[in-house]
């Protein structure tokens, strides 16, 4: 009974993921007058693919796509790169400066982000970066590293002391066991590290709003706000079927990487 519970509760969770992708496909699979009636329907009465061929072609999504994937993987990478030291830095040497950074951190996760807008942009103006796809790289690095941060620590954390002190008695140096013991065990956190930080960038639009204003450089969500003409009324039909196709690449990136974050973590807690 107690397992039966738990499968009932496991369908229940996700058939409630599925909801919203589910009602995006059948709105995006429907005419203008199914669309409109009183009593909607979960299946197209008359299916058709015409809200896919407006969405394409009014808007240039694949050109909106490829630039928000080129911001999401630079802006994952760099945050990693930079994250990964400091996170070491933070979990293994305990001053009064690591406390406060600790803080700081911690502390920079209850200001809005709505903040550092003005100043991200003045600064940004200053460097020339604005209406470009490196100066919103560097702004979703800003808002992504905090959090980057403070998971990858946690991951630190975790890897027992004793095994880098076990290195250090077969004769390793610290850069020799931190890249041969350490660096292996945190494969793990590297990744939901950088998936995190890959879907926070692709689905940001609230910096990229303010920070882009041409529309040859505008990234998919903002794109996605194009459906919706100046009277603020939405074009259902292509805007579901543009948000379908938006979500896809995410999709197939958490795919990819969460192969490799199975092994990693199935890899960690064989050699922990």
């Amino acid at each position: 009974m107690r397992r039966f519970s738990q499968y009932v509760a496991l369908v229940a969770y996700i058939v409630f993921l599925a909801f919203p992708l589910a009602w995006l496909l059948s709105t995006a699979l429907k005419t203008p007058r199914e669309m409109a009636l009183a009593d909607p329907t979960w299946i197209p009465r008359d299916p058709t693919l015409a809200n896919f061929a407006d969405a394409f072609g009014e808007q240039d999504l694949v050109g909106a796509g490829l630039r928000s994937l080129v911001v999401a993987l630079f802006s994952s990478v760099i945050t990693v790169l930079i994250s990964l030291p400091a996170s070491y830095a933070m979990a293994r040497y305990r001053s009064l400066l690591n406390r406060i950074a600790i803080g700081w951190v911690l502390v920079s996760q209850v200001f809005p982000f709505i903040l550092i807008i003005i100043p991200l942009f003045m600064i940004l103006r200053d460097l020339d970066l604005v209406n470009t796809l490196p100066g919103l790289v560097v702004v979703h690095v800003t808002f992504t590293l905090p959090f980057a941060l403070w998971m990858l620590q946690g991951y630190v954390r975790a890897v027992p002391r004793e095994l880098e002190e076990a290195a250090a008695v077969d004769g390793a140096t610290r850069l020799r066991s931190i890249a041969s013991v350490v660096a292996p065990l945190l494969a793990p956190g590297v990744v939901a590290t950088l998936l995190f930080s890959f879907i926070s960038s692709w689905n940001e639009f609230m910096f990229a709003l303010v920070i882009l204003q041409n529309p040859d450089v505008m990234t998919l969500p903002l794109t996605l706000v194009r459906f919706t003409g100046p009277e603020g009324v939405a074009r259902l039909g292509p805007l579901a079927a543009a948000s379908l196709m938006a979500t896809i690449p995410s999709l197939i990136f958490f795919a990819i990487i969460q192969r490799r974050l199975k092994s990693g973590l199935m890899a960690g807690a064989v050699k922990g």
